[in-house]
Formats: structure tokens, C-alpha cells, sequence
């Protein structure tokens, strides 16, 4: 014989104290809520709007400098610990937690050209024009209590330190692979190119590295051959470039027309992505910890914030006071960007403009995260689209952008008018990414 009982755990609608939220106990069957999904659209459109209302994203600003921030570099051991060079030599050290100058040193007598952190975090390397000067950190220790190196025969225009050994690299009139042992350095390369602007090592892959050469050439290295390996050559001159962390054979260089390209060292025949948005020359370039997104600065007064396969920008930054960006940071904890412009300020932003600082209550978290899951359900949708791309631009920045989508414009149809009345196939028919690379030496 079946007998049947009703059964209830008091566990499952009884409160612990009278401070806890009532259990309402939910049937699931989609046959009994016929309205969910327009519901879960109603909600993602709300959240939307807030997320745009609250899309705050300057944090604050490091002043103190007497002249343009040049270059910076994040401390590799420390989160809250910014280095910062000027056009004036001076060099300074900051505490981002208490958002103050910790120490300030007259490093150069002219621009600092380049800075960067010691991979173990007990000394960062600045250079000169014809000097490269070895602070020991911390640096409550004058500048001539470091090791000096210099000065040399070359002149240098930018340096980056190895992620594993005792080297450096810098580049100028060539590229130079130093010993921090030796004041010569122990490997030299040359490729017919009168200078170079930018030197980088591969953070994953680390006896690879690469540089941007004043003939619109991208030359790639290895320290273990005595020749470079290859170069890619565009049609305009590359600035700087930077390595994705998490990816060996990616890496993308911010260029004088305006774009960025994202390559794989494997296949220099063509970028993977051309990142447009800018109206501008793009200065600098750096990625996040995750290698998912990156950030640019542009001569156009402007920071855009891009996802790695993105061809446009998701992220605009920009205040009535800030000059050109010359130098820009992604911060180690993924959660600030840094950038560095011409009138003397350093300006701390959000990576994600709306997103709460601060400590987060259990229930504001999963609010949180159910509304980002509906965003993301309903991104497509035209309304929601529309209100998560909308950016306010200031009304130079507008008219620019105007003036060069009429310009592009322009030459697609002169190019579709010449090869209407050409010979068939005589104009070839290139895609965009094909368009801005010459050719590929080996």
C-alpha cells in the first residue's frame, strides 16, 4: 500500500532572525511565466541606462610635475607604486594609495626617454639621451648612489628590461642588448634603419622582442640569434607597440595614421585587426593583465579603451583640461588606467567607467552580476544597443570624426570609380587590413 505525506523543512521557509529575507519558494516551469523574457529586456534596457547614468570614470589626479609627463612604468612588485619621467629629467615616485609624491629625484637634464621597473622590483632603469642611469630602490638613496652606465656612444630613444634575467635593452641608432654587469653592451643589431623609437621584450616568450623603426618598419628579434628575425613594413611609421600577456604571438602597435594593428609575429602578411577611433596619432598602447582589452593614448587629446578583436572602441576618456596623452598604463590589478599628458598632470581612471569602488554587500554583488548577465543576454538588441554606444564627444572631436568618415568615404568611391573604368582585374580589390602593409622582409 502507497501512503502519501506532505512533507515541509522548516529550513526552507522559515528565517534565521527576523533581520533575513523572507524565502518565496519559485516554480520554475517556463509554461507558468510566459512573460520572463520580455521582463529580463525591461530589466537589461534599466540597467543599461544606469550603467551609463553612473559611468563615472575619472578617479583622480597626480599633480607635481613642473613640466609634460613623458613616460611612466608600473612598479612590478607593488600595486600601489607609480614611477613618472618629464621633459624637464625629473623623475618622480608615487603613492597611488594615498594618491601623493613619495620622492622626487633630478634624474636628467632633459627629457627622460624611457623608464622601467626591474623585474624583482629592487631598482628601475631611466635613460637620457646619451645616458642610461641604475637607481636602487627604494629610493630614498640620492641618484649617484646608484649604478650609473653611461655615458655612451649612441644615443637612446627608448629601453625595457628582460622579465627573467639581468638585461636590458635600448634602441636608438640601433638596438642594444646590455648586461646590467657591463658598461658595453653584449649584442647589437642593425637592419639598415637610421633609428628606432620603441623596444619591448615578450613577456611570455621572453628571449623574443621587438622594435619600431623610423623606415614605418616593425622589426622583430631573438637574443639567442645574432641577426633580426624579420620586419614588417606599413605605410606610416609606427610609435610604440606592446605584447599581449597572455598570447606569445600577439602584439599591436599604435600608428601615425590614426589606427592601431594587432599582428601575429607568425603572419606579418596582414594585421588580425585594424582598431580605429582615434583622429589622431596614436602615441602609446598598453593591455590589460588579461590580455583581453587594451588601451590607447592619442595625440587627439583622447584615451580609448579597445578589446583585442575589436575594430572600434568601447571606452572613450577624455576632460576639458587633458592635453595630448603621451604615455599610458594599464594597472596590474586590472582595475585602473593611468595616463600621463602634456600639461604636467597624471590622471588616475576607472578600466570600467560604472563600475562601484569600494566594498561590495553579498546582495549588491549578485545584483550586480545578474544585471551584466542581462546585458550581455540582450547586447544585440537595437535599443540597448544603442543607449551602451552612446558616447558624449567634445565638439572638435565630433566634427573630426565627421570630417573623416567623409574623407573615407571620398576615396572608396574614387577607387570603385577607377576600377569601374579599368581593365579587369588591373586595380586589385584589397581589404582594409591589406591596405596599410607594404611588404614583409625576411
Amino acid at each position: 500500500m502507497k501512503v502519501k505525506v506532505l512533507s515541509r523543512n522548516p529550513d526552507d521557509y522559515v528565517r534565521e532572525t527576523k533581520l533575513d529575507i523572507q524565502r518565496v519558494p519559485r516554480n520554475y516551469d517556463p509554461t507558468l511565466h510566459p512573460f520572463e523574457v520580455s521582463r529580463e529586456y525591461t530589466r537589461a534596457l534599466n540597467a543599461t541606462k544606469l550603467e551609463r547614468l553612473f559611468a563615472k570614470p575619472f578617479v583622480t589626479s597626480l599633480d607635481g610635475h613642473r613640466d609634460g609627463v613623458n613616460c611612466m612604468a608600473k612598479h612590478t612588485k607593488t600595486l600601489s607604486t607609480l614611477l613618472s619621467g618629464s621633459c624637464d629629467g625629473e623623475v618622480k615616485v608615487w603613492n597611488l594609495t594615498k594618491r601623493e609624491c613619495v620622492r622626487t629625484l633630478q634624474a636628467h637634464e632633459g627629457f627622460v626617454r624611457g623608464m622601467v621597473v626591474r623585474f624583482c622590483g629592487s631598482s628601475f632603469f631611466t635613460i637620457f639621451w646619451d645616458l642610461v642611469l641604475w637607481l636602487l630602490w627604494p629610493a630614498q638613496h640620492d641618484p649617484g648612489q646608484g649604478g650609473i652606465t653611461g655615458p655612451l656612444e649612441s644615443v637612446f630613444t627608448g629601453l625595457d628590461h628582460h622579465q627573467k634575467d639581468a638585461v636590458f635593452a635600448t634602441c636608438g641608432q640601433q638596438v642594444d642588448i646590455w648586461d646590467e654587469q657591463r658598461t658595453s653592451p653584449i649584442r647589437s643589431f642593425t637592419w639598415g634603419v637610421d633609428s628606432f623609437s620603441a623596444v619591448r621584450f615578450n613577456p611570455v616568450e621572453t628571449e623574443l622582442l621587438a622594435s619600431c623603426a623610423s623606415d614605418r618598419s616593425v622589426v622583430l628579434y631573438d637574443m639567442r640569434e645574432s641577426t633580426p628575425l624579420k620586419k614588417v613594413i606599413m605605410t606610416m611609421r609606427s610609435n610604440t607597440l606592446c605584447w599581449n600577456p597572455m598570447e606569445a604571438y600577439y602584439f599591436t602597435c599604435c600608428n601615425e595614421d590614426y589606427n592601431l594593428y594587432t599582428y601575429d609575429m607568425r603572419f606579418l602578411d596582414k594585421p588580425i585587426t585594424v582598431h580605429m577611433d582615434h583622429v589622431s596619432a596614436a602615441l602609446d598602447v598598453d593591455y590589460s593583465p588579461t590580455g583581453k582589452e587594451f588601451v590607447s593614448a592619442s595625440f587627439d587629446k583622447t584615451i580609448r579603451i579597445f578589446a583585442k578583436d575589436g575594430g572600434h572602441s568601447r571606452e572613450v576618456y577624455h576632460t576639458k583640461r587633458m592635453q595630448h596623452v603621451i604615455c599610458i598604463k594599464w594597472s596590474l590589478d586590472n582595475k585602473y588606467i593611468l595616463s600621463g599628458s602634456d600639461e604636467m598632470n597624471i590622471r588616475l581612471w576607472k578600466a570600467n567607467a560604472a563600475e562601484k569602488l569600494g566594498v561590495m554587500s553579498p546582495r549588491e554583488r549578485e545584483a550586480a552580476n545578474y544585471n551584466q548577465t542581462l546585458k550581455e543576454k540582450f547586447q544585440h538588441h537595437p535599443q540597448v544597443r544603442r543607449v551602451a554606444r552612446h558616447r558624449h564627444l567634445p565638439k572638435s572631436l565630433y566634427h573630426q570624426t565627421k570630417e573623416l568618415r567623409v574623407m573615407k568615404e571620398a576615396r572608396r568611391r574614387k577607387e570603385m570609380n577607377v576600377r569601374k573604368h579599368s581593365k579587369p582585374e588591373s586595380v586589385p580589390l584589397l581589404t582594409e587590413k591589406e591596405k596599410h602593409v607594404v611588404t614583409v622582409v625576411k
